[in-house]
């Protein structure tokens, strides 16, 4: 699969990830013999450029969460390769690995588990500041806490607080002033506002457009829910059991997905107006098991308007339209959502 092709900056890009593979085994019996493989991320191509909001969606399983936290290094891979500003971070280790995290961090889906409850939240933030040497000394610390939190709409007086004296969308601020402690290049979004009440997904959106518009930074964000992922990215990467089957414009891959999956996530998108309402494209059966996928295009078995080819033969990663590419045998027609 292509790489730099429908980059955005195919000059420079701040992450290139090519053929990348994570396969965890399935182990049986006393002796723990392999028996199998959980493809769970299963050959995935794509970068993303500095600045730019680039977002993955997908039903829950699809492996998402799992090429997420591969990229920032929680997760072991398999294959392939993954380069941060040109450099390859799989030779990243001890202290390099330690010193180089400065330029990724991560906010996670939970803003409940995702934080220490033994900590405050001035020690919270603070940590990384220590780790890596940011503060000369406690009162520059603390004058950086304090400025962090106030980035993120919270009272500087809030960091001798506990996380359980916050509400989730509170709780989720600081997880991302936590991630802007480093002044990262890079921030990997796994969910953050599934776990939020409607009202304040948009608060933490609007946040987080903001925060990149003052810092440039470039985020990777995850979510199962395609009109939010279109409200903040400039791209969209549909990924389906571990593969990626649609990426382009975001404007471009909700309003004429190519994909029939694609279709379908969009026919779900609720409209207000009954008249720009879809019809609902509604897939039959779940998700086949990744430890077995299907031969052909994986996507076949829950496809509505599948072929016998669809069943044999994989589908070719191509260009659709400009900067719109999709692995599907049909997506040269014209299917109405």
């Amino acid at each position: 699969m292509p790489v730099l092709e429908y980059s955005v900056n195919a000059d420079a890009p701040l992450l290139e990830v090519s053929e990348l593979k994570v396969h965890f085994p399935v182990k049986h019996g006393i002796l723990g013999r392999v028996r199998g493989w959980v493809k769970a991320v299963d050959g995935v191509s794509f970068d993303l450029a500095a600045g730019e909001t680039l977002g993955l969606v997908g039903e829950s399983g699809c492996g998402k969460t799992t090429l997420a936290r591969a990229l920032a290094r929680l997760v072991k891979t398999t294959s392939g390769l993954i380069r941060l500003q040109g450099e390859d971070m799989a030779q990243w280790t001890g202290a390099t690995l330690r010193a180089r995290r400065r330029q990724w961090q991560m906010i996670f889906q939970d803003p409940y588990n995702s934080l220490d409850p033994r900590m405050i939240v001035g020690d919270i933030i603070g940590e990384a500041l220590e780790i890596h040497h940011l503060a000369a000394n406690a009162r520059e610390r603390q004058a950086r806490v304090k400025e962090l939190l106030e980035s993120v709409g919270l009272d500087g007086a809030h960091a001798s607080l506990y996380p359980h004296e916050f509400s989730g969308g509170q709780r989720q601020r600081i997880g991302i002033a936590r991630a802007l402690a480093v002044d990262p290049k890079l921030i990997i979004c796994d969910e953050p506002v599934s776990a939020l009440d409607v009202s304040v997904q948009a608060q933490i959106i609007n946040l987080l457009q903001d925060l990149q518009q003052e810092r440039g930074v470039a985020y990777l964000f995850v979510a199962h829910d395609l009109a939010v992922v279109e409200r903040i990215s400039r791209r969209v990467m549909v990924m389906y059991l571990g593969k990626i089957v649609e990426l382009g414009p975001a404007e471009a891959v909700v309003r004429a997905p190519r994909h029939p999956y694609t279709q379908a996530l969009v026919s779900a998108i609720p409209e207000i107006d009954a008249q720009t309402q879809r019809p609902r494209i509604i897939l039959s059966g779940e998700m086949p098991s990744p430890i077995d996928p299907p031969s052909g295009c994986p996507f076949h078995p829950r496809c509505p308007i599948a072929e016998e080819r669809c069943r044999t033969q994989v589908p070719q990663w191509r260009e659709i339209a400009p900067k719109h590419w999709a692995a599907c045998h049909l997506a040269d027609r014209n299917f109405s959502t």
